[in-house]
């Protein structure tokens, strides 16, 4: 944006401000992952935020505030020093604000602290919604690595063997055996550095898919390019495990006595029996990685499938919902409030539209708001949790989104303002403030006072049904009109007979004829809205599947290299068992009994590993434990199997020799 706009009036909401300023590019505001295209003075949220009042109550704590400390001084000394300040404000000001409090919770209140953090990488709740998840495709990320790596080092060892002649002739004509690893070093680092710069490209591709398979809003910034620290990052992991992975091959192909080694592995079944050691090694190492990331894959594939069976408590087939914000728009409540009737109307009138439905808070959008509630006949006291979540709605709104009416009615255009208030309870709220027999017909109240009246009557009674997450309980909820109160914004549910698609594009011509400028948020089908709220769970199946099967196919790859490059090396040995007697079946035995040692130690290690890291990640486990018997039976007869048929075909190679031909072999 130009600096010529600096004293340009624009609209934000509604109102009227003046440009002051314009951010530094690159500068995405102090929510990570937030996208703001405004900043306007915290004096003015109650003006820019329609009904929010969070000003008035004192008792409402929301904000958040960034400090910098003078130079030389530490965290931990700054904490110290504002809490001062901060204690005296808690327990000389605020202490006497708050109500209902007992003696004990008057204590922890007005033992609050402040706690500094550093804030270079601003506020976000990232890190412990995703957190995990994060973590833990980067560990299934590294797993995948090192049995990439496992395959280059063993293919390099049998490079190497078949260069021993090489390194011999250059260290017999005065060649030193560091310029000799120096020059094979290098061959593993540029092997790194050309797998490095194709990874490149696979991360992009990567990056875009994750990105299309997580949601996000109008306001939501995520960035898919790659940064200079993200380079020397992959660049610095690619060359260092080229490095570490080659090194020992280049050692062992440089060994002082290479000569005299090479003669005196010439009748050794495997070659030099440390090479053989660490190749097998390698290969079961890379067998039990592979265990642990199909272990876990199907743990979260399980978890996902068990998401998906959720019982939802509504009816997401041909179910489309949006938003609209008229208050942004300076909308005045009663305006807003006639609006919201003739959206009602609208989009009623759409050729196939079943149902329509209001709310003020979207389902299963991670998204709710509570109040503290008194009850007929339920006895709180002081620290009693008496909060529920509730929801303002519209008629027709819980026949629309599917939520089956138990008890009573559903509200009508005449439960407006100045009628008497009414509310509708869900099971759960029920349960809490044992209304087990009469609910309708019960009185409540949106406070905690006790002076103040019971003041609404519950005229209904819904199914539970989830609220804020598919995977959390479902939460007590009450239910009121929204036209009896001041309402901005609102989510509209429409049910159609016809193609969800016809719908979505019906609905933006339907409002824009009320009125054009009215920006339509977030219009999608309810099926898509439930992806979203289980996007983590989506993202960490995909990838840990796809991740465990590259790591499965490597692994066969490395178990069939080290097999097929050990036959060769056992030839006359197998030769002169085949010439002493033994038949084919038993030389397939020999071969596959040495797959099923590694497979069975190397499954073993893995299965540990994948009970371990399930434990750790059990939260992101959902109805699953993470010892559950048929992901466990399943991920190891699949290894097992995999690793089968890796053997199967040196085994049949080996079978097949002539017993001349084997003993003549060089």
């Amino acid at each position: 944006m130009s600096p010529s706009v600096i004293g340009e009036t624009v609209l934000v909401n509604g109102v009227p401000m003046t440009v002051i300023g314009v951010a530094p590019q690159g500068f995405f505001g102090t929510t990570l992952g937030e996208l703001p295209e405004v900043f306007a003075p915290l004096s003015m949220r109650e003006r820019l935020g329609g009904g929010w009042k969070g000003f008035e109550n004192r008792r409402s704590y929301w904000i958040y505030v960034f400090g910098r400390t003078q130079p030389g001084v530490a965290l931990d000394e700054a904490a110290a020093a504002i809490n001062v300040p901060f204690s005296a404000l808690i327990n000389d000001v605020e202490a006497g604000l708050q109500k209902n409090m007992s003696e004990a919770t008057m204590r922890q209140f007005r033992a609050r602290r402040l706690v500094l953090e550093p804030g270079a990488r601003g506020q976000n709740s990232i890190d412990r919604e995703a957190g995990a998840a994060l973590t833990l495709l980067l560990a299934v990320t590294a797993f995948v690595l090192l049995i990439a790596c496992a395959n280059i080092a063993n293919l390099l060892l049998a490079r190497g063997a078949s260069r021993a002649a090489e390194m011999a002739v250059r260290l017999s004509i005065g060649a030193s055996r560091w310029q000799v690893v120096r020059q094979l070093l290098t061959e593993s680092a540029v092997l790194a550095a050309c797998g490095g710069v194709l990874g490149l490209f696979v991360a992009s591709w990567t990056l875009q898919g994750i990105v299309a398979m997580i949601a996000t809003g109008d306001n939501v910034f995520i960035d898919t390019g790659v940064d200079g620290a993200m380079l020397l990052f992959s660049a610095g992991v690619a060359v260092s495990t080229g490095l570490l992975f080659g090194l020992f091959p280049a050692l062992h192909s440089t060994r002082p006595d290479l000569v005299t080694a090479i003669k005196n592995a010439a009748g050794q079944p495997s070659g030099a029996r440390a090479a053989s050691r660490f190749r097998t090694t390698l290969a079961t190492a890379q067998i039990a990685l592979s265990t642990t990331l199909l272990i876990l894959a199907g743990l979260f594939t399980k978890s996902l499938v068990n998401i998906s069976r959720v019982d939802l408590g509504i009816a997401t087939e041909r179910l489309v919902v949006f938003g609209i914000s008229p208050e942004r728009n300076g909308y005045t409540p009663a305006r807003s409030r006639a609006l919201f009737e003739r959206i009602e109307d609208e989009i009623a009138a759409i050729p196939g539209v079943s149902g329509v439905g209001l709310a003020t808070v979207p389902l299963l959008a991670d998204s709710d708001r509570g109040k503290g509630v008194r009850v007929e006949g339920f006895k709180a006291d002081a620290d009693t949790d008496s909060s529920s979540m509730y929801n303002q709605t519209g008629p027709g709104y819980f026949g629309t989104v599917g939520m089956r009416m138990l008890q009573g009615r559903d509200f009508t255009r005449a439960d407006s303002e100045g009628s008497p208030k009414v509310a509708i309870v869900n099971e759960a709220f029920a349960r809490k403030f044992g209304l087990t027999r009469h609910v309708v017909g019960t009185r409540m109240a949106m406070d905690t006072e006790s002076t103040q009246p019971l003041d609404i009557e519950i005229v209904g009674l819904v199914k539970d049904a989830k609220y804020s997450q598919v995977k959390d309980a479902v939460p007590p909820v009450f239910f009121t009109p929204y036209r009896q109160d001041p309402v901005g914004s609102v989510v509209v549910y429409a049910r159609t007979r016809l193609d969800e698609a016809t719908l979505l594009q019906a609905i933006p011509r339907a409002v824009a004829t009320l009125d054009r400028d009215l920006p339509i948020e977030g219009l999608w089908s309810m099926d898509r809205q439930i992806k979203d709220n289980v996007g983590q769970d989506r993202v960490v199946s995909i990838l840990s599947t796809a991740f465990a099967l590259l790591a499965t196919l490597l692994a066969a790859m490395g178990l069939y290299g080290v097999l097929a490059y050990t036959m060769a090396q056992r030839t006359r040995e197998i030769g002169l068992r085949m010439a002493l007697g033994a038949d084919a079946a038993r030389v397939r035995r020999l071969v596959l009994g040495q797959v099923a040692r590694m497979t069975l130690i190397g499954g073993a290690i893995g299965l540990l590993a994948a009970v371990g890291l399930g434990i750790v990640s059990g939260s992101r486990l959902y109805q699953l434990t993470p010892y559950d018997p048929v992901v466990l039976t399943t991920s190891t007869m699949l290894l097992a199997a995999v690793a089968f048929a890796a053997g199967l075909i040196p085994a049949l190679r080996a079978s097949h020799l002539s017993p001349m031909a084997a003993l003549r072999n060089d």
